[in-house]
C-alpha cells in the first residue's frame, strides 16, 4: 500500500505494520461491534490531528485559512540563476499552505513588498497605499514580522527611502523557514496585536542577488541601479540586450525605452515618453507611480525576462532656486560610525571641506544623533538612506549625479582615512583662507587647459593597531602612530562635470571623460592616513561584511592574496596572537601633533580634543 507522508503517518504507522492490518479472527469480529469501532477511530483522528496542530506551536488562538500554493517555476526561468543560500532548500510539493490567525475584523497587517537580503536578512518596503495608521508611531519595537507557516521575528525600523518615501523595516528570517522553497513573503504587524489575514496568497520574497533596486533621473536620461546583471568586475552585458522598461502600476502599461550604458550595476536609459499613461511627454502632472526594470532579451537562450524591481521612476525637476555650489566636498558610505565621524568632520572642515554627503548604509547606532549636533554646531552635513548591501560603487556613483547640483569637486574619502599634507606641521591655526586642501586642486579653470585636470589622486599610508587594545578615547589620529612603511592603494578627489558617462568608478577613482587627465600627487605633498587596522574590537566589525560590490567578503575562502584583506589573517574574525603590535615598521606622529595643536582644548575636566567635548 502506497502512504503519502504527512504529519500524521508516524501514528499511522501503528495501524499498517501488516500488510491486511484491519482483519481479526472470527472471535474477534464477533465481539466487536461497529460502534465500538466508529469511536476508536474518531478517536485516532482527533489524537493525530491535535498532535499535528500542536506542533504548529501557534501564536494565537486560530481560524485556519488556506492559500493556494505559489507556482514554484519562476525560480528555475531566472537566466543564470544560482543562490548558495538556498541550495540545500526544500521546494513545497503541497496544494495548500495554511496560516494560522485570529478572528478580528480589518486587521489586515501593513501593506509591504519583502526583499531576501545576505545573511537571512528580510527588507519590508511598505507601500504608499497602507493606511496611516499602520505606519504611524513606528519605533524599532512596534512590529513584528508574521510567516506563512505562523512563525514570528522583530522587525526593525530600518529608515525611509529618499527616492520613493518609503518606510522600511528588517526582520530575520527563522531558521525553520530556510529549507523550504519558495521563500514566502511575510506580513508585517503590530506587535501584541491580533491578526486577521485577508489578503491574496503571500508572494515568494524578491531576492537581492538579482533586483533592480534604485533610480535617478537626470536632465537627460534616467540612471537605474541594478544587482545580478554585471556579476564581475570589468565584464558586463551589452546595452543592446537589455531594455528599459516603464510600468504604470495602475494600468499595467508599459513604456520601452533604449539602454545607452551597461557598467557594474549602473545602467543608463532614454527618458521615457509618457503620454501613453494620460501624462506630459516627460511625466508632467505624474500622479501615479510608474515602476522602472530591466527586460533582458535572449539571455542564455531564454526568452525574455523582466528584472523584479522596487525601483521606481521620478521625473526629474529643475531646482527652482539655483545656490552656489561649494568648492569641494566630501562623500562616503558609513555604518555605525557614530564614534569615529565628530573627528573625522571637524578635521576636515578645517582643511577646506565646505560640504559632507553620507550615504548610510542602514546604521544601527546614534549616527543621525551626532550628525544633528553638528549640523547645529555649523558644519554642512546632509545624509542619504541607502540601505542597499553591498553596492559601495554603485553608491559613489549615485552621489555623483546627487551632489552635482551643489558640488564642484567631491573627495571620495573613507571616515577612517584622513588627508595630510607634510607641509601643515608648522600651521598653528589655518584661517579660512589658508589653501589647505584646495591647493591639491588645478589654479588655472578647466575650460582654459588643453588637458584640464578632472581627477587629484592622493596615495595612502597604511597605520597598524600601535599598542591599542581598545578604541582610543582621543580619536584614531592621537592613538594610531605606526604604520607599514610602503604606501597602499590611493583616494581621489574627483571633478563632478568630469566624470564619464557610463560612471564607472572603482571606488578609490572614477573613469573620466575623453580629454580630462588624472593627476596624481607625490607623498612629500599630500598622503592620506588610513587607520586601517585598528584595536582587533574595531578591527573584527570588518569581517561582517565588505561594502564592495566586487571585493569577497573575508569570510570567504576566496581570492586569499586580495590588497583589501589584512595579510596574515584567516576566514575567521579571530584575533591573531600579537595583533596590538602588527603592521608597526614606521614611527609617524606628524598628523597627532597637527591635530592637537589645532583641536586640544583645556577643560575643567583636564585637556580634550574638541571632538570629545
Amino acid at each position: 500500500m502506497n502512504i503519502k507522508k504527512s504529519p500524521s503517518t508516524p501514528l499511522l504507522r501503528l495501524l499498517l505494520i501488516s500488510p491486511r492490518p484491519f482483519e481479526f479472527s472470527e472471535t474477534m469480529r464477533r465481539k466487536v461491534s461497529p460502534a465500538f469501532l466508529f469511536l476508536f477511530l474518531s478517536v485516532f483522528l482527533f489524537a493525530s490531528f491535535s498532535l499535528y496542530f500542536s506542533s504548529c506551536n501557534p501564536i494565537y488562538a486560530s481560524t485556519e485559512i488556506s492559500f493556494p500554493s505559489v507556482n514554484l517555476t519562476a525560480i528555475s526561468k531566472i537566466p543564470g540563476y544560482s543562490s548558495s543560500s538556498s541550495s540545500l532548500a526544500i521546494k513545497e510539493d503541497v496544494n495548500y499552505l495554511t496560516r494560522h490567525v485570529a478572528s478580528i475584523q480589518d486587521s489586515s497587517g501593513v501593506k509591504s513588498v519583502s526583499v531576501l537580503l545576505p545573511d537571512w536578512e528580510v527588507l519590508l518596503i511598505v507601500l504608499p497605499e497602507s493606511t496611516p495608521p499602520a505606519t504611524a508611531s513606528i519605533t524599532g519595537n512596534d512590529f513584528l514580522c508574521l510567516y506563512p507557516n505562523n512563525e514570528t521575528s522583530p522587525a526593525r525600523f530600518s529608515g525611509v527611502l529618499p527616492s520613493t518615501n518609503q518606510t522600511t523595516f528588517k526582520c530575520g528570517l527563522p531558521k525553520r523557514n530556510r529549507r523550504r522553497l519558495p521563500f514566502l513573503s511575510p506580513v508585517l504587524i503590530r506587535s501584541g496585536e491580533e491578526f486577521l489575514v485577508s489578503s491574496p496568497p503571500p508572494e515568494p520574497m524578491m531576492r537581492w542577488t538579482r533586483l533592480a533596486y534604485e533610480s535617478f533621473t537626470t536632465e537627460n536620461d534616467v540612471v537605474l541601479f541594478v544587482k545580478g546583471l554585471n556579476h564581475r568586475q570589468g565584464i558586463n552585458l551589452s546595452p543592446k540586450e537589455l531594455t528599459c522598461v516603464f510600468i504604470d502600476e495602475t494600468s499595467n502599461n508599459a513604456v520601452r525605452t533604449a539602454v545607452t550604458s551597461s557598467i557594474q550595476e549602473v545602467f543608463r536609459c532614454e527618458r521615457p515618453d509618457l503620454t501613453s499613461f494620460g501624462y506630459g511627454g516627460e511625466g508632467n502632472g505624474l500622479n501615479k507611480r510608474i515602476k522602472v526594470s530591466l527586460e533582458i532579451r535572449h539571455l542564455q537562450g531564454e526568452s525574455s525576462f523582466m528584472m523584479p524591481s522596487v525601483a521606481y521612476y521620478i521625473p526629474w525637476r529643475k531646482l527652482e532656486i539655483e545656490r552656489p555650489k561649494a568648492l569641494l566636498c566630501a562623500s562616503t558610505m558609513v555604518f555605525d560610525v557614530a564614534k569615529f565621524l565628530r573627528e573625522w568632520v571637524m578635521y576636515h572642515s578645517r582643511i577646506g571641506v565646505e560640504k559632507f554627503v553620507l550615504y548610510d548604509n542602514d546604521s544601527d547606532d546614534d549616527l543621525m544623533k551626532v550628525i544633528k549636533e553638528l549640523n547645529q554646531e555649523g558644519y554642512n552635513i546632509e545624509t542619504f538612506f541607502w540601505i542597499w548591501p553591498k553596492t559601495q560603487e554603485a553608491g559613489f556613483s549615485h552621489a555623483s549625479l546627487y551632489a552635482k547640483d551643489s558640488c564642484t569637486w567631491m573627495m571620495y574619502l573613507d571616515v577612517d582615512e584622513f588627508v595630510f599634507a607634510p607641509s601643515w606641521v608648522t600651521s598653528l591655526q589655518p584661517s579660512p583662507d589658508d589653501p589647505m586642501l584646495r591647493s591639491l586642486l588645478p589654479k588655472t579653470q578647466w575650460w582654459s587647459d588643453p588637458r584640464p585636470i578632472g581627477q587629484v589622486s592622493i596615495r595612502c599610508n597604511e597605520f597598524g593597531p600601535s599598542n591599542q587594545i581598545t578604541h582610543p578615547l582621543e580619536g584614531v589620529t592621537q592613538g594610531y602612530t605606526c604604520r607599514r612603511k610602503e604606501d597602499n592603494r590611493h583616494k581621489s578627489i574627483v571633478l563632478l562635470e568630469a566624470i564619464e558617462h557610463s560612471l564607472l568608478n572603482a571606488i578609490h577613482h572614477f573613469k573620466l571623460k575623453e580629454g580630462y587627465r588624472t593627476k596624481p600627487v607625490s607623498l612629500e605633498v599630500a598622503v592620506v592616513n588610513h587607520y586601517k587596522y585598528q584595536a582587533w574590537s574595531e578591527f573584527k566589525v570588518k569581517f561582517r561584511r565588505r561594502v564592495s560590490a566586487y571585493v569577497v567578503d573575508w569570510t570567504k575562502g576566496l581570492n586569499p592574496l586580495s590588497k583589501d584583506r589584512a595579510p596574515g589573517l584567516g576566514f575567521e574574525a579571530v584575533e591573531p596572537s600579537g595583533w596590538e603590535q602588527k603592521f608597526c615598521e614606521v614611527q609617524d606622529g606628524r598628523l597627532k601633533l597637527l591635530a592637537r595643536r589645532w583641536f586640544e582644548k583645556q577643560t575643567m575636566a583636564g585637556s580634550k580634543m574638541a571632538w570629545q567635548i
